[in-house]
């Protein structure tokens, strides 16, 4: 029996603890689900490391991937890792700048991409990576070489025997993956994580769901993200089916289509989800609408472990029947749970899908944590609505004198690449890596994040504001898609407030509000009093030194591609300051009489 000591031990592990099938992974390409066995996803990976070895890649060479997760990018992972390369995956959705930076930094010799989009962000660097040998593309682009024709020659080269060789040699403190974090500020960082780093975790965490090796899941998340990278190889570890999302438009398509057992998610598309069904509700009429928005606000009160008594469990199951039924055939009828990560959770959230009947773990870490520091699961008060669980085992928590949380253990990274002055302030002399973030221990064992250190800030008066509490209570206003809180040194807190355009839309159509564009729309002063409802509605959480004084509305959506969201969806305080410097100069100019 193979010990698993290295990630690609995962593939002989896999072999011989669970019976075959068609689907160990699968991808959605043209309206067919094409799935692949272990036989097939071994051979394929074998392959691709004796093309590699073929091409010259020896042990400690940076391998990137630039692509969308799909069962490719299994293969080639297992590959390069079995090969003794270096896997440096690379988010599709970055600058050309950050392209540029990460291929050259990292001194990448090999590239595989995924087609033509990929191609056209990045043609015009490729001869300025000196380092670069090659780049193979699964699609067809002119002037590229497939990734299938790679295999082939891997399959005409096979080199059983050296690969077997290699493999002896790697150890599970050797550097496995380089993972360029995404920053909100500078440079990308390099996080090297080792075999040992990212497969402690797995194991760790791979008690927690309650799904077996007949089980699916449907994974939308980049896999160059370590929050589904480190999943997706529990999903293997546990023997659980792994399904492809084509996009995360398809995602509700393909859940009905594949009936996952789990979904691993962040909460931005949770709260789109729950939007959406909120929508739906405002939509119907008459005693369907009354029946739905009884059973929503019953659901927004529950508490875990029938707290609420036995007449609100009575009420619950018949909300259950009449309206969260739907929601779960909406997930494919087979949802056992939810894992969501990368950001915090509104408990209203937490609460809303555990009374459907859809639980929703939330787990907290850091690409440099490998990643998860702690997660909820389903032990005795395993869950504790508003906090990331319980420290994870094998991973030591403290919380400093300053409120920062600080984490040792056998997941935190090796260290940051070619940074060792930045790796020491990250890695104290004791071992303890600082996260940034600032938290308390609950009384039960639960994590609590309360803030970002580097982002909470300083009024004039001398009052602290941790921005991410204020921003995550706002989120909850159906009006509201996003925003960031402001305020340094500056009397009071205010927003820039990205509008939920869908729901405001439909508020305009109902109150019969004319405007022709968005930007009208915004500055109207009808839908500024509309917002001032829902400001001075949430402020009443904060005291009075915390609360939201002024805002401005914006008529543009923050994505990744207009600069505003990170990779994973985090905002770049330091980009929006600056792009919408005017607009913020406009808050805090005015004196009021």
């Amino acid at each position: 029996m193979t010990k698993v000591s290295r990630l690609f031990d995962l593939l002989p592990h896999y072999s011989e603890v669970y019976q075959p099938k068609d689907d160990v992974i699968a991808g959605k390409e043209d309206g067919i689900w094409r799935k692949y066995s272990i036989t097939e996803y071994r051979r394929i990976a074998d392959a691709i490391s004796y093309a590699l070895l073929y091409s010259g890649i020896g042990k400690g060479d940076m391998v990137a991937t630039i692509m969308p997760s799909r069962p490719e990018w299994n293969f080639i992972d297992m590959g390069i890792m079995q090969a003794g390369a270096v896997h440096v995956p690379i988010y599709p959705t970055i600058s050309e700048s950050d392209y540029k930076y990460i291929l050259s930094h990292a001194g990448i010799k090999m590239l595989f991409i995924s087609g033509k989009d990929i191609y056209r962000k990045i043609e015009h660097i490729i001869p300025e990576v000196q380092s670069l040998t090659a780049v193979y593309s699964v699609k067809e682009v002119n002037g590229l070489r497939l990734l299938d024709d790679f295999i082939t020659m891997g399959l005409e080269h096979p080199a059983v025997e050296a690969l077997s060789d290699i493999k002896k040699t790697i150890r599970p403190d050797d550097l496995a993956t380089l993972i360029y974090t995404s920053g909100t500020t500078g440079n990308p960082k390099g996080v090297m994580l080792s075999h040992d780093n990212i497969l402690s975790n797995v194991i760790a965490v791979s008690h927690i769901p309650p799904v077996g090796e007949n089980g699916k899941a449907v994974s939308y998340l980049p896999l160059c993200h370590v929050y589904e990278r480190m999943l997706n190889y529990m999903y293997q570890y546990l023997g659980i089916s792994v399904y492809y999302a084509e996009n995360v438009a398809s995602i509700a398509e393909n859940m009905r289509e594949v009936k996952p057992d789990i979904l691993s998610t962040v909460p931005r598309l949770l709260e789109k989800i729950y939007d959406k069904i909120i929508m739906n509700g405002r939509k119907l009429g008459g005693i369907k609408k009354i029946i739905f928005f009884w059973a929503v606000n019953l659901g927004l009160k529950y508490e875990l472990y029938g707290a609420n008594g036995w007449y609100y469990e009575l009420k619950l199951k018949l909300a259950n029947k009449l309206v969260f039924s739907k929601w779960r055939a909406a997930l494919g009828n087979n949802m056992k749970v939810i894992v969501s990560g990368g950001a915090a959770l509104q408990p209203r959230l937490s609460r809303v899908f555990w009374a459907a009947g859809i639980p929703v773990l939330e787990g907290y870490g850091l690409t440099e944590t490998s990643p998860v520091i702690a997660v909820s699961d389903f032990s005795e008060q395993g869950i504790s609505f508003g906090t990331v669980g319980r420290v994870l085992k094998g991973v030591e928590v403290m919380i400093a004198n300053d409120g920062e949380i600080l984490a040792k253990g056998r997941n935190i990274m090796m260290g940051y690449y070619k940074e060792d002055e930045l790796t020491k302030s990250a890695i104290d002399p004791e071992g303890w890596f600082h996260t940034g973030d600032i938290g308390k221990i609950e009384p039960e064992g639960h994590l609590r994040i309360t803030g970002r250190k580097k982002e909470i800030f300083k009024t004039s008066l001398g009052k602290y504001i941790s921005p991410e509490q204020l921003e995550n209570k706002f989120k909850e206003s159906p009006f509201i898609d996003t925003l960031m809180v402001l305020g340094e040194n500056q009397k009071f807190a205010a927003a820039l407030i990205v509008p939920d355009f869908n729901h405001l839309k439909s508020w305009c159509a109902i109150k019969e509000v004319p405007y022709t564009t968005d930007a009208e729309m915004v500055n109207l002063p009808r839908i500024r009093k509309r917002f001032q409802v829902e400001i001075d509605k949430y402020n009443k959480f904060f005291g009075a030194t915390e609360q939201v004084k002024r805002f401005e509305l914006l008529d543009k959506e923050w994505t990744v591609d207009t600069g505003e969201l990170t990779a994973s969806l985090k905002l770049r305080r330091g980009y929006i300051s600056e792009k919408y410097s005017e607009r913020i100069q406009k808050i805090f100019d005015i004196e009021e009489a």
